[in-house]
């Protein structure tokens, strides 16, 4: 917590953490085992993804890259951000090149010329619509590119930019919806694709401005961690009773329910799921979670 806002929002060398990863890493990035059916189903993954400051914390970086190499590259993502609610179901433009969507604000011109040029990913686009569209109709928005919720932490993840990505919206806030549609992606994990739900464990900008009410982020963090580690559903569902601190955690409910994406795609009884990043960053706890 040695950084004040100021700090954060204007930094010396904006994304330069960013830029010393990829000088780092990026050779690794690009020998990076695909995976093969022998793998078994990839697992589902809760990322905090945070905003442009998140490409100057090289701690966070690392430990991004790291997950991403722990696992066999993925054939493709299949990613829901907390930054675009758009009903009925729709789809991220599936074309290489598709503008990225710079959806945020003041920060350094910077951070609106960074690119994420991955590969085509139509043939992940038909797969997705073939899972979900016999009940659900999928539009797909060909000029909509990866929001910041998707490009921000697959940067660092898989920062060679060759795994195909499309990113569906969440078409409510609903917390079981949204569970549903993650056991309706379940399948994908099974031929190599990963599912990523992205948000943050815990969204308050009140923190930022009273520090005092760090006590209640860090109560529904340890509530929610718990919840998540004996698959209580029922519980995290319904977290804005249930959630201590939910009200100063969560004043609004985009940042936490893609957790229930995540939860919903990841659903195991043989496999707890686990918290791969426990730390506080602009003071909210940014755990992540593997799930199965």
């Amino acid at each position: 917590m040695s950084k004040t806002l100021d700090d954060i929002l204007n930094p010396s060398r904006p994304a330069g953490a960013y830029d010393d990863l990829l000088a780092e890493v990026l050779p690794t990035a690009r020998q990076q085992r695909l995976w093969e059916p022998s793998d078994g189903a990839l697992p589902a993954l809760f990322v905090s993804h945070g905003a442009p400051p998140t490409l100057d914390d090289a701690e966070w970086l690392r430990d991004l890259f790291d997950w991403g190499q722990s696992l066999p590259k993925p054939r493709g993502i299949v990613i829901v951000s907390a930054h675009w609610e758009d009903a009925p179901l729709a789809i991220t433009g599936a074309v290489s090149g598709t503008p990225l969507y710079y959806d945020f604000g003041g920060f350094h011109p910077r951070y609106y010329t960074l690119q994420y040029r991955t590969p085509d990913a139509t043939a992940l686009a038909h797969q997705v619509a073939g899972t979900l569209s016999d009940t659900t109709p999928i539009y797909e928005h060909r000029n909509r590119g990866l929001d910041h919720g998707a490009f921000i932490p697959l940067m660092a993840m898989y920062p060679a930019a060759d795994v195909p990505v499309i990113q569906l919206s969440m078409p409510s806030l609903d917390p079981q919806a949204l569970h549903r549609l993650g056991q309706r992606l379940k399948g994908l994990r099974e031929e190599g694709y990963l599912v990523i739900g992205s948000g943050f464990m815990t969204h308050s900008f009140a923190t930022m401005r009273r520090p005092e009410l760090m006590g209640s982020i860090r109560e529904f963090d340890t509530w929610a961690a718990e919840a998540i580690t004996r698959r209580d559903i029922d519980a995290l569902t319904d977290y804005q009773n249930k959630g201590p601190g939910a009200a100063i955690a969560h004043p609004t409910a985009d940042h936490f329910v893609p957790l229930l994406v995540t939860l919903g795609a990841g659903d195991d009884e043989t496999h707890r799921p686990t918290t791969v990043i426990e730390r506080e960053v602009m003071w909210n706890s940014i755990r992540s979670i593997q799930a199965a």
